[in-house]
């Protein structure tokens, strides 16, 4: 049977992994999240959830203190559509051979062709860019503008349609004039879009990126099936060998980091929070210490193993689990193609994301505020900081607390498959002293026998 999934998973698996759009698209997010989880940090602290934290400071740091921190957070959330229009160019350039560099600028200048210069206030027309389209709402439409213009600009560069500098000239000048003619194809490209557009019943790229794809799509992923399926995936690939969410965040990712864009931008605004299935709502209640929420598998092996093996392998373990780092249980405990771990392990996730979806759909935990965590930020700690509220922690602890009930007779299963082989290697060598001790007698008493006579 497991031989059966894992021809069919493992050429799927691998072709999701390697394919270069979804490989571009999950290195590409990869790039701008490291800055989004710095200027979250600068956005928990001008909100943090505790009574009287702005007023404490507003007294010790004046008035505008807030706007301080707002700058930091601000200078990357309102931006994240063409940041990840940018960041997408860049690996998916990369990943196709082409100049990396050139890649993210070409993608930027097509971004910025499509959109809209100007807008009306009353009466006035005013000339500028509203972040509406360069924030969270551009990120799909980022997302195509970085694969068709890398995508135009290869087609050029595969046929030879550059400029070739004579040799003595500088690399840098040389690659420039390089990058002239694929440039111009790309640039007139996205006018001819522009212009299209503006002549169409959809007026810009946005509306139309909007309406028929982004809506959509955020509707169908900000639900429950869809985040279960998500879980169910990621877990089941990780049974076989297979990082699970490096597969499923290829397809999943662009849709929540869109919702988390949504929340974020709400809670910088002190607005109802609209969704509730974002990244953080993945990452803080779906796993505890990993893939498999293997936290509540570590502390039934800590706790009640008696096997050597797994007591020692729970006490090595255990530290790093608590931080998310699971990956010497999921290779020591031997999780892949192991059936009796296999089962919670693929169970604990998916019953962790139905409890969750349904805890905060009634209200009893208030919904993920968008702030990126690093992913090393412990339960309980990470379920108060991206609620704001005690009831996010003390539903992470009641989930641990479920993880280890379900995990409980899988690991004394294994727990007791191990003892009987720690006991067999025990006894074999025990016979083996045994049988020398044994033969040493009898060599010693005939001999001695054999001699009286």
């Amino acid at each position: 049977m497991q031989k059966k999934f894992e021809q069919v998973l493992m050429p799927l698996a691998s072709k999701l992994g390697n394919n270069v759009v979804l490989k571009s698209l999950r290195d590409g997010f990869l790039i701008i999240t490291p800055l989004i989880i710095v200027t979250s940090i600068f956005l928990l602290i001008g909100n943090f959830p505790i009574p009287g934290w702005e007023s404490f400071w507003t007294r010790i740091l004046g008035e505008h203190w807030t706007e301080w921190f707002s700058a930091v957070s601000n200078s990357v959330f309102s931006f994240t559509g063409i940041l990840s229009c940018m960041g997408i160019g860049y690996a998916y350039g990369k990943n196709r051979g082409l100049e990396a560099i050139h890649s993210a600028v070409v993608a930027l200048v097509s971004f910025l062709i499509l959109t809209p210069t100007s807008f009306t206030v009353g009466k006035t027309a005013v000339s500028a860019v509203q972040t509406m389209y360069v924030g969270p709402n551009g990120i799909f439409l980022g997302i195509f503008i970085s694969i068709v213009s890398v995508e135009v600009y290869r087609f050029a560069v595969k046929h030879h349609w550059t400029i070739k500098m004579p040799e003595g000239v500088p690399p840098a000048v040389s690659q420039s004039f390089d990058a002239l003619i694929p440039s111009v194809l790309v640039i007139l490209l996205f006018f001819l879009i522009r212009i299209g557009f503006s002549i169409s019943s959809f007026d810009t790229a946005y509306n139309f990126i909007y309406t028929l794809l982004q809506a959509p799509l955020k509707h169908v992923g900000n639900s429950l099936p869809s985040v279960l399926l998500y879980n169910f995936l990621a877990s089941l690939l990780w049974v076989f060998g297979i990082n699970g969410p490096t597969i499923t965040n290829s397809v999943w990712s662009p849709i929540f980091f869109v919702l988390t864009q949504d929340n974020l931008k709400a809670f910088q605004n002190h607005l109802p929070l609209p969704h509730i299935y974002t990244q953080p709502f993945i990452d803080i209640f779906t796993t505890y210490g990993g893939g498999g929420s293997t936290l509540s598998l570590l502390i039934v092996m800590f706790a009640v193993c008696r096997s050597k093996r797994i007591r020692e392998l729970g006490k090595l373990a255990i530290l790093p689990g608590v931080f998310g780092i699971n990956e010497p249980i999921i290779f020591g405990l031997q999780v892949v193609l192991n059936p009796i771990i296999a089962i919670p392990f693929i169970i604990v996730p998916v019953l962790n994301t139905f409890i969750s979806g349904v805890v905060f759909a009634l209200g009893w935990v208030p919904r993920t505020n968008g702030v990126l965590l690093p992913w090393t930020t412990p339960p309980i700690i990470s379920g108060w900081l991206a609620t704001g509220s005690w009831t996010g922690s003390l539903l992470q602890l009641v989930e641990i607390i479920l993880g280890i009930i379900i995990y409980y007779p899988f690991v004394k299963m294994l727990d007791h498959q191990y003892l009987k082989e720690e006991d067999v290697a025990l006894g074999q060598d025990l016979d083996i002293d045994f049988d020398e001790v044994w033969l040493k007698f009898r060599f010693n008493y005939l001999s001695k026998f054999w001699i009286s006579i």
